[in-house]
């Protein structure tokens, strides 16, 4: 079976022909670099990064784009995302990029996500996006209002055909920023005159100012992949207003398609509800990294299809670390034999195994990239492996090779929750083994109310720099 993709743009499941024969050019809206990386965002770039890696695996030659929004990220109060934690840091906008950039790119690498080959910042492209702007204008898609930029979405017939919203049917302050000077509600900021005290802020046609949000997606897009490219990704929340003024204001300059196949990867809640500042429920990559295995982050995020909702709970993440950890386990199992094996060619009847395990792993992956399928795949090879290992034997290292060789491949190379060096990644298991260890026996002797003994062991803990953690339904740990 080809590959076949879900295009959100058109609402049905296509088979997925690139512009140009074995290769593959791909954007994906990135981050807004204010604050730390939570887990929704690692929800959609691994979910991305499976996508490109399978992609690759295919033999495509892909050409990954991924933004940084350093400016014109507004809230609905109109304040600048960069400059309002600026403000509350006591430090410069561009000194809280740098932060918050680098970061980010340190969580991702923590969650095993390659990078982008192109990672472009939108305060480093102000010509091009100044230049999309003034042709919108000649053009008569966009008017200029005491040095402000708008888009007019009534120029642009089509406006709405990703997200479905009708024009007539926006309401005023709807999620959209209004002001008297718009001709419509629904008209987007293309270019916003700078006040006197905005720090950030560049010379224009119009006057001294900043890009907004929409418009630095279309002038990177534009520049790295050309005005018509494959797919372009993000995350369900951006698809109005963000990705929806995207293709408006890239057709309505260029005269062409923007993106042809739309992939946007569903919400992640955290025990059930939206992740919110305001409630204090957010959880940051970095510190679910410190409570779990970045193999085991994946998982989780790869047992639930990209494009649906997932919840995140202590319950759910647990029950995919145990699920790699018997995949992981049979791995460890198989690459120690397999130095002290005996010599000798794949057996047959394996590779019979192994083929079929490929074939449907492929199935699944090529049916809209569904990794919970593919990972159920290994999962049942994982029980045959396990049977072959604990029932038969001794092994020739041909066949335990190709079983190794299998796992890297599937596993690893595609869905990056096997890692490639056994020993770091078993001290590593054996440590979070011990400190649960640890766990349980201060548990026992809290039951028995030896509390010196609880002390005890909770404070040698904190020496080494485990935090333990007494809720109502147990004892968590992390590290500090």
């Amino acid at each position: 079976m080809s590959l076949k993709i879900y295009n959100v743009l058109t609402r049905k499941k296509e088979e997925f022909v690139p512009i140009t024969v074995g290769k593959v050019n791909m954007y994906v809206c990135g981050p807004t670099v204010y604050d730390n990386s939570h887990i929704g965002h690692g929800k959609t770039y691994v979910s991305f990064d499976v996508v490109v890696r399978y992609l690759r695996y295919l033999g495509y030659d892909v050409l990954y784009v991924q933004n940084i929004t350093d400016v014109g990220h507004m809230l609905d109060t109109g304040e600048d995302r960069i400059l309002k934690k600026a403000r509350q840091l006591s430090a410069g906008p561009m000194q809280v990029v740098e932060t918050y950039a680098r970061h980010y790119f340190e969580d991702m690498d923590a969650l095993g996500v390659q990078r982008p080959d192109i990672s472009p910042r939108a305060s480093g492209h102000i010509p091009e996006q100044i230049a999309m702007i003034e042709k919108l204008v000649e053009e008569d898609h966009a008017y200029v209002v005491d040095g402000s930029v708008y888009f007019d979405v009534a120029s642009y017939p089509e406006y709405g055909k990703l997200s479905g919203r009708v024009i007539e049917d926006l309401e005023e302050g709807a999620r959209i920023s209004v002001r008297e000077e718009k001709k419509h509600p629904a008209d987007f900021a293309l270019w916003k005159k700078a006040d006197p005290e905005h720090i950030l802020r560049w010379p224009s046609p119009w006057g001294d100012g900043y890009p907004g949000w929409h418009i630095e997606c279309s002038a990177m897009a534009g520049k790295y992949l050309g005005h018509t490219f494959d797919i372009h990704g993000g995350g369900i929340d951006n698809i109005f207003p963000h990705n929806e003024c995207e293709i408006a204001q890239s057709e309505a300059a260029n005269g062409e398609p923007f993106a042809r196949y739309w992939m946007l990867t569903g919400s992640l809640t955290l025990d059930g509800i939206k992740m919110s500042k305001s409630l204090g429920n957010t959880l940051t990559v970095r510190d679910a990294l410190a409570r779990w295995r970045p193999e085991s982050i994946r998982a989780f995020i790869l047992s639930s299809h990209y494009a649906s909702p997932i919840d995140f709970s202590d319950e759910a993440i647990e029950a995919a670390n145990k699920g790699w950890q018997r995949i992981w386990g049979a791995v460890s199992l198989v690459r120690e034999q397999l130095r002290t094996g005996i010599d000798g060619e794949v057996n047959a009847s394996v590779q019979t195994i192994l083929d079929k395990a490929k074939a449907d792993f492929i199935e699944k992956m090529n049916d809209d990239f569904n990794a919970p399928a593919a990972l159920a795949v290994l999962q049942e090879l994982t029980r045959q492996v396990n049977t072959l290992i604990n029932e038969q034997g001794p092994h020739s290292k041909g066949t335990l090779a190709a079983i190794d060789s299998l796992y890297r491949e599937l596993g690893g190379d595609v869905l990056g929750i096997i890692p490639d060096q056994a020993d770091s990644s078993a001290n590593a298991e054996r440590e979070d083994g011990l400190i649960r260890l640890l766990v349980e026996l201060r548990a026992q002797a809290r039951a028995n109310k030896d509390w010196a003994t609880s002390d005890q062991i909770r404070n040698q803990l904190k020496a080494l720099g485990v935090v333990l953690e007494d809720r109502a339904d147990g004892t968590i740990w992390k590290l500090e």
